[in-house]
């Protein structure tokens, strides 16, 4: 790999760390205290999980689940079977997939009103909700302890592999209806990935795909190349650590130094790096500081900035092409081809003209990739006004996403 091609990838690893790092940290401006405000760690109890925190306590009935994967991940599920006021019937189910550096929690955050996993429940359906491997409640293994580097050794191909099939699985074997998804961000990566190689296809009813990410070059952040020319070096330190904990102090540390970088906002940096989400309000990032970020492997984030600096969808390359053949039989990591997800398979995409992560500009090759797809099974919906964080904390998410996905769903029911 090349001096130049290695630091493109570095830096769209730092960009990710940004994000979320900068949100633990709390923002800096006066008017939100600064420093360290109150982290994930703080706010939750351990041996409590996600139905005793958020949902219980709002009258939904609530389910703890847990599955484990076939490389010994012990995943936790949370399952919202019904409504508030419904009667004793379950209906259709829906599991739906967080995005990376979050966990489940990200779809209970907001008020019944406006959180999807509620809406939903409440109109029937039947929620379970996903938790990856590393976050809050999937952090166990059947032998390999969290603090070692051996539990963090995996990418998203893993999820692709393991995660998202075994989790599926559950929820049809312990519902027996095949349930739709609902991914946003990488969970709309891992799941094209793993419909392109046909996987999921005949356990799943549909899928809706919020901010789908399939290509990653076009993301138009400027501190991406502020990181590509200066803090290359600063990054590779970061990346020797398996575990990529956001609120490590390797990562606040550097947060701090880019922030000390001339032309640098980090008044508002979610704004600066998802784009400028239309009905994101203080509250909702507030509520969000509370529970989230969540660990990932560096591998992961490795990953990413692979698909950022090549421009296409692969697995993960392990640069040596002695190594890549030993993993695949190839020098070069095989690509997933979006072209080959079936066409008869329903896919709803929803995604922003604001919005920096998932560029209109890579969506549409992903849709271009789709041109072939079964124009009835194919809905395509473009919010010029949205950017990366409305479609899942957005107050208004209800009324231009959520709507239009329920109505997807019900057509295929």
């Amino acid at each position: 790999m090349s001096s130049a091609a290695w630091h493109a990838a570095v830096a769209a690893v730092v960009l990710t760390i940004i994000l979320c790092s900068r949100l633990a940290e709390a923002r800096v401006h006066p008017s939100h205290g600064g420093g360290l405000a109150t982290r994930r760690r703080d706010v939750v109890p351990a041996g409590i999980g996600g139905c005793a925190l958020a949902v219980e306590p709002l009258g939904y009935p609530c389910e703890e689940h847990e599955v484990t994967t076939v490389d010994g991940y012990i995943l936790s599920l949370q399952r919202i079977p019904r409504g508030r006021h419904a009667g004793a019937g379950v209906g259709q189910p829906v599991l739906l997939q967080h995005g990376v550096l979050v966990d489940g929690m990200t779809w209970l955050l907001s008020s019944p009103e406006e959180s999807l996993a509620y809406i939903l429940a409440d109109r029937g359906f039947d929620v379970w909700i996903a938790n990856t491997r590393g976050t809050r409640w999937s952090k166990r293994h059947v032998s390999l302890d969290p603090s070692s580097q051996d539990y963090w050794d995996w990418s998203w191909d893993d999820l692709v592999t393991n995660d998202m099939p075994k989790m599926v699985d559950y929820v049809y074997t312990h519902t027996a209806q095949k349930p739709h998804f609902v991914g946003h961000s990488l969970g709309t990566l891992v799941a094209l990935a793993a419909l392109s190689e046909g996987r999921l296809v005949d356990k799943m009813k549909s899928a809706a795909l919020l901010t789908p990410v399939a290509y990653l070059a076009h993301m138009t952040t400027p501190l991406g190349i502020l990181l590509a020319k200066t803090f290359a070096g600063e990054a590779i330190s970061v990346l020797g650590v398996a575990e990529f904990d956001p609120v490590a102090p390797a990562v606040t540390s550097l947060i701090k130094e880019l922030c000390r970088h001339p032309g640098t906002n980090c008044y508002d940096l979610l704004r600066d790096f998802t784009g400028k989400n239309y009905c994101l309000n203080n509250s909702a990032v507030d509520v969000f500081l509370k529970y989230e970020p969540q660990p990932t492997s560096t591998k992961t984030m490795v990953h990413l900035a692979q698909t950022f600096r090549d421009g296409v969808l692969s697995k993960y390359d392990y640069v040596w092409p002695n190594v890549n053949e030993e993993k695949y039989g190839l020098p070069d990591p095989p690509a997933y081809n979006m072209s080959n997800i079936p066409s008869p398979f329903p896919l709803f995409l929803s995604y922003g003209g604001q919005d920096e992560l998932a560029d209109p500009a890579d969506v549409g090759l992903l849709i271009g990739d789709l041109i072939g797809h079964d124009r009835d099974k194919l809905t395509v919906q473009y919010l010029e006004q949205f950017a990366h964080a409305d479609f899942v904390i957005g107050t208004c998410a209800k009324d231009y996403v959520y709507n239009g996905v329920i109505s997807f769903f019900n057509r295929f029911n």
